[in-house]
């Protein structure tokens, strides 16, 4: 009988959906496991923006813990949460095949968008990006999780707040007549899931790999090196997206001021066999072209805040 892997997650409906799909996986490889749910400081703490609270990782952070600790021996994660360093002594197991990586606007009727709204939103990211398409509209702060947020939405009457789809599919809670913002880029890593456990576990990361989707690594690393170079962190409004046809790579990644009015962009590609410091190269494009002016200007205001 093998040792029973505990299985870390945070307690909300998505993150026990994507906990309980990494679970079926490793019995379908005759694994013995066992779900551990934790509830996280991000989930608990709801009346602040999370740029606000000044904590990187801050879904990730309680699950890190029990980790070190030796309450679990692996953690499921949205990978879009995870920081780009992970703390020393835990590292990538594997990162599973990814689902949809757009964003979705959930909304009471789409008539404002002729003219002024508001939107909610607790993403830095989404809120740069959507005042640079609707400079006119007001964007509101939306925490908690996606049931929560929903019904928020509702209760308050906004027009629309913004999801990531991929998340409202697995819970199916996607609605029909959600609009599709397919000229939004996403979060880093959006839509995949990020699986982590004890560098020192020789034996559990081994029977883990099986799960690692090769051509979602290659991306979602490309990804978490450009945020990882503009030292974005979960606090700057970054978007990036590699996609992979045939053997090239595509890649697009954007920085926002956080009032929207400022984009930096790039769009490059490259061989799948050149990717080594792509995703750096990518941001150092940005930097030189502006970006480090803005990257100082956006922490700047963000300590304003704290």
């Amino acid at each position: 009988m093998s040792k029973v892997i505990r299985i870390g997650t945070r307690d909300s409906e998505l993150a026990l959906w994507q906990a309980t799909t990494v679970q079926q996986k490793l019995d379908e490889l005759g694994l013995n496991t066992q779900l551990v749910p934790v509830k996280s400081t991000g989930d608990l703490v709801l009346d602040k923006p999370l740029y606000e609270l000044g904590i990187t990782g801050i879904f990730t952070k309680t699950l890190d813990v029990a980790l070190l600790k030796g309450d679990i021996d692996i953690a499921v994660h949205s990978m879009k949460d995870v920081p780009t360093q992970l703390p020393k002594g835990i590292v990538k197991a594997a990162v599973l095949e990814r689902a949809a990586t757009q964003d979705i606007l959930v909304h009471l009727g789409t008539d404002f968008l002729k003219g002024k709204g508001t939107i909610a939103t607790g993403s830095l990211r989404r809120k740069a990006q959507w005042l640079h398409r609707y400079p006119d509209h007001s964007v509101v702060d939306l925490r908690g999780n996606v049931n929560s947020r929903l019904l928020k939405l509702i209760e308050n009457g906004w027009n629309g707040a913004i999801f990531a789809k991929a998340g409202l599919e697995r819970i199916k809670l996607l609605p029909k007549d959600a609009v599709l913002l397919d000229w939004m880029t996403p979060a880093p890593a959006q839509g995949a899931m990020l699986i982590v456990g004890l560098e020192k576990e020789k034996e559990i990361l081994a029977q883990i790999e099986p799960l690692n989707h090769h051509k979602t690594d290659i991306c979602t690393s490309i990804e978490r090196e450009f945020l990882r170079t503009l030292e974005g962190g979960c606090t700057a409004p970054i978007g990036a997206l590699a996609e992979i046809k045939d053997q090239t790579v595509y890649f697009k990644g954007c920085l926002h001021s956080l009032d929207g009015q400022q984009q930096l962009e790039t769009l490059k590609e490259c061989t799948i066999e050149l990717v080594k410091d792509f995703g750096k190269q990518c941001a150092l494009e940005i930097l030189e072209n502006g970006g480090k002016a803005l990257m100082e200007s956006i922490k700047d205001e963000l300590n304003t805040i704290h």
